[in-house]
């Protein structure tokens, strides 16, 4: 099998420090988070930003923080987030891929939240993703239920997209696609022919999904974004949930892969 990518997703946009005492916060306590993480295994970063008053914030200005701290340390693979918590405007939302980050998700349809709508017309798809292309940025493909999947392979078929694409099953949302066995295998068996793939489960089945992503030969997200307890009562940290997910990599025989060979398996030019 190919060598483990493990992505951390340090602060989301939902977690605050009342639900889990560890989560960074400023770009540099997210900057000093990754780090230790990416000593720990991992080797791409999930980025989201948070503003002075620790809500979510799609400026430029933070996002550009947080990766100058990054890079002051280390080489991991940054994604920035797209997401439509922080911002609701084709140009809120892809304000930070002006940066030209290596990477940045994108969603490719709508789903329910547990109290919101997570929104994403096809305008606004095609949008991102003209900007991605246009800015040189990978997207990671954020999957929440089969017909975000579908609508991406019809999004390459229709050259808007550019394959192979890199896609992340996220599974476990309130709202979206339940985090079943079932339902990873069904996704799986969906995929596209030469893609890569990750798996995100949130909250409890976690660590199950995380096991079958591994076995199944996919890479795994972790992080407090999706995860906030490393078991009932006891709060997690990011580090400790890397570590985790590394250590059940090396039970099934995957070392977790260096940035360097991240970039290799998702078709990433060299970073130097």
């Amino acid at each position: 099998m190919d060598k483990l990518i493990v992505t951390v997703a340090p602060t989301g946009n939902v977690p605050t420090r009342k639900t889990n005492p560890y989560l960074p916060v400023t770009p540099e306590e997210i900057a000093e988070d990754l780090y230790r993480c990416y000593k720990a295994g991992a080797s791409v970063a999930h980025i989201h930003a948070r503003d002075e008053q620790g809500k979510p914030s799609a400026d430029p200005d933070l996002f550009q923080a947080i990766t100058e701290l990054i890079r002051e340390k280390c080489d991991i693979i940054i994604q920035l987030s797209t997401g439509a918590r922080a911002g609701k405007s084709a140009d809120e939302r892809s304000a930070c891929i002006a940066l030209k980050p290596e990477m940045a998700s994108l969603s490719t349809g709508s789903t329910n939240f547990a109290r919101s709508v997570n929104y994403n017309p096809p305008a606004l798809i095609k949008e991102l993703a003209g900007r991605m292309e246009n800015h040189g940025v990978k997207p990671e493909i954020e999957v929440f239920d089969l017909s975000a999947l579908e609508y991406a392979i019809y999004l390459v078929e229709k050259k808007i997209l550019k394959g192979p694409m890199h896609i992340n099953l996220v599974l476990g949302v309130p709202g979206s696609i339940s985090g079943s066995p079932r339902n990873l295998f069904f996704l799986v068996e969906s995929l596209p022919a030469g893609c890569t793939w990750s798996v995100t489960s949130i909250g409890s089945s976690h660590r199950q999904l995380s096991a079958l992503a591994l076995i199944l030969g996919g890479h795994v997200r972790t992080g407090l974004e999706d995860v906030l307890e490393l078991e009932a009562g006891k709060p997690a940290s990011n580090l400790k949930l890397v570590e985790r997910i590394v250590a059940l990599a090396r039970f099934y025989g995957r070392e977790p892969a260096t940035p360097a060979e991240a970039r290799s398996i998702l078709g990433l030019p060299a970073l130097f």
